[in-house]
């Protein structure tokens, strides 16, 4: 990759100070109103509403300053990643990094507006306002502030780094169709998903039995946390004579499949979790990275321009014969 110009650096140290004081500018937002209205508010507040929307669940006063406490560290270790590469100078991670301080900002902000203002002016948490259409009126406005920021980062440079020249093709016999398969696990996400769907069991066991509280509804929610970590707890790549397959989860379900046809050349390259703005799938359609672990990565480009990166082992193999099938492909034989 070329080193920045003075246009680029100017960029991103603009972008870096407007985003800095962004981050200053919601934690004040979130520390301040807690100092000024304590005299308006219980001890302890409310902090949980059930089904009903009626308050049912509270904690001491303090914890209200937990809003600000997780924007600074959120936002701060974003903003941390960012300083140290080159993520404001590319496009698609820009706008990632914008929508992801803009909604974080939006739901806590949304979150504690609720909160104080259920509270405020109440004797005692149990005379807490009820809330629920609330809640999904703060989540549709935080997921609109999200698009916005998007829209925000879309402005500016996008530096696109020099590829990798791709590793040499496998030379292959007239007859020869050989298959290279390799798979990534993240054994913490699988584990944390098993525990979390024994919880969702239990919880609707309890349910079962008749036990008193809403129990069907976190029940719920815990099992679809714990089916899409499991989903994203490995990935199985696979390179024959079709094309690119990447299977995802313990079922290897769902499976993803990249025809020969759109596929323009494969390479290798070291990729960090911060470079691509964390572990899981990131990015945008047609630019995007599947990352369980930091290191080596199959990256691929797309016919159309786009590409996509695997955390996988022994990636220079999987390239050199997907490059390899790709130059068989092609009517010219190169």
């Amino acid at each position: 990759m070329h080193p920045p110009s003075s246009a680029e650096r100017a960029f991103r140290r603009r972008f870096l100070l407007l985003t800095g004081v962004w981050a200053v500018l919601v934690t004040a937002a979130l520390a301040v109103p807690p100092l000024v209205l304590r005299d308006r508010l219980p001890d302890p507040v409310a902090m949980h509403w059930g089904l009903s929307g009626r308050p049912d669940r509270a904690y001491p006063y303090p914890v209200l300053f937990v809003f600000p406490l997780v924007w600074a560290v959120v936002s701060g270790g974003i903003l941390a990643a960012a300083a140290r590469g080159r993520a404001p100078l590319r496009r698609f991670r820009r706008v990632w990094l914008t929508a992801g301080l803009a909604w974080n900002a939006a739901w806590l902000l949304g979150t504690e507006v609720l909160v104080i203002g259920a509270n405020l002016g109440r004797a005692a948490w149990t005379d807490a306002a009820p809330m629920t259409w609330q809640v999904v009126a703060m989540l549709a406005v935080s997921a609109a502030v999200g698009g916005l920021g998007w829209l925000a980062g879309w402005p500016g440079p996008d530096v696109r780094p020099a590829a990798a020249p791709p590793p040499p093709a496998m030379a292959l016999a007239p007859r020869e169709r050989p298959v290279w398969v390799s798979t990534v696990s993240a054994r913490w996400l699988l584990a944390l998903s098993l525990v979390l769907f024994a919880a969702a069991l239990s919880l609707a066991l309890a349910a079962l039995l008749g036990r008193p509280g809403p129990l069907w509804g976190p029940a719920a929610l815990l099992a679809i946390v714990a089916v899409a970590g499991l989903t994203l707890s490995s990935v199985a790549v696979r390179v024959t004579r079709d094309g690119l397959t990447i299977a995802f989860g313990p079922l290897r379900w769902p499976v993803r499949r990249v025809p020969l046809h759109r596929i323009e050349r494969a390479w290798t390259d070291e990729r960090s979790p911060a470079e691509v703005g964390g572990l899981g799938y990131r990015g945008l359609p047609g630019s995007a990275t599947i990352m369980l672990r930091g290191g080596e990565c199959l990256v691929i480009r797309y016919t159309t321009g786009g590409e996509l990166a695997i955390s996988v082992d022994d990636a220079a193999t999987g390239a050199a014969l997907l490059n390899a099938y790709v130059s068989a492909a092609r009517p010219s034989g190169g």
